[in-house]
C-alpha cells in the first residue's frame, strides 16, 4: 500500500474518509462540484497539513515527512500553473527536478529525466517556446512532464484534462493508464466516461463524504450516478449515456 487514510477530515470539504491505495494503478476521484475531491488530493499531496484523523504515505504520516523527501516520491499536477516570467517549456520541466537538486547546475541525471519526461508527454516539439505562449493543452502536457521529471512513485492530478479537447483528453488518459502500470496515479475528474474506461478504481465523494470505493464498473452504477450527480444515466458497453 502507498496511501492509507483513517477517518480523514478537513475543516471544510472532507469528513471521515477511510481508504487504502495500492502502489500502482489508476485511481479516479469523482463527485459533483464541492464534493471534496480537490481537498482530498491536496491532502495526499502534502499541501494541507491541518487535517484531522490520519493520512499516511508508505506508513509515515504525511505531515511528518520532510517536504523535500516527500517531493521526491510524490508529484502533484494542479489544474493550471501560472508563470509570469519568460521560462521556456523545457525550463519549466527542469523545475520538476528541484527535489533532486544539489546545486545550481543541471546534472546528467537531471537532463536524462527531463528528456524522458518530454518524450513521454510528446512535449519536445515546443521545448524552446515561452511557456506563456503555449495553448492550454500544451501547458498541461508541460506541467505533466515537469511532474514526471521528479521521477515520483505516486502522481496526483487535479482535473488533468480541463483544457484539452476530446482527442487529447483520451490521449492523456491513455498515457496515465500506461504510467499506472509502474506507479500510482490518482486523478480528480468530472468525466465519468473517462473514469469508467481507464480507471482501475474509483473513489466517489459527495458533500465531503466518501460514498463509494471500488472497481470502476462496481462504483459507477446508474443508482450512484442518480443519487450523487442527480442525473439519469444508462450504462451500455462500458459507456455512460445521460438522459435529459
Amino acid at each position: 500500500m502507498s496511501f492509507r487514510a483513517d477517518h480523514l477530515g478537513f475543516a471544510y470539504g472532507l469528513q471521515e474518509a477511510t481508504f487504502e491505495l495500492p502502489a500502482t494503478g489508476l485511481v479516479a476521484v469523482v463527485g459533483p462540484n464541492g464534493a471534496g475531491k480537490s481537498t482530498l488530493v491536496s491532502i495526499l499531496a502534502g499541501l494541507r497539513r491541518s487535517y484531522s484523523g490520519s493520512c499516511a504515505y508508505c506508513g509515515k504520516e504525511i505531515r511528518a515527512w520532510r517536504r523535500h523527501e516527500f517531493a521526491r516520491r510524490v508529484a502533484f499536477l494542479p489544474q493550471a500553473l501560472r508563470i509570469e516570467f519568460p521560462f521556456t517549456a523545457e525550463q519549466v520541466v527542469f523545475m520538476g527536478r528541484t527535489p533532486h537538486s544539489n546545486g545550481w547546475y543541471d546534472s546528467p541525471d537531471d537532463r536524462a529525466a527531463v528528456e524522458r519526461a518530454l518524450e513521454i508527454t510528446d512535449a519536445g516539439a515546443f521545448r524552446e517556446r515561452d511557456f506563456r505562449t503555449l495553448s492550454g493543452g500544451e501547458r498541461q502536457r508541460v506541467i505533466l512532464a515537469s511532474a514526471l521529471a521528479q521521477e515520483p512513485e505516486a502522481l496526483l492530478l487535479d482535473e488533468p484534462t480541463t483544457f484539452l479537447d476530446l482527442k487529447h483528453q483520451i490521449s492523456m488518459y491513455q498515457l496515465l493508464a500506461r504510467l499506472a502500470r509502474k506507479l500510482l496515479v490518482v486523478a480528480v475528474t468530472h468525466d465519468l466516461n473517462l473514469a469508467l474506461r481507464y480507471a482501475h478504481r474509483v473513489l466517489a465523494l459527495d458533500q465531503g463524504r466518501l460514498v463509494a470505493d471500488g472497481a470502476a464498473g462496481e462504483v459507477l452504477t446508474t443508482e450512484l450516478i442518480s443519487r450523487v450527480f442527480e442525473v439519469k444515466a444508462n450504462i451500455n458497453a462500458a459507456w455512460i449515456n445521460y438522459d435529459a
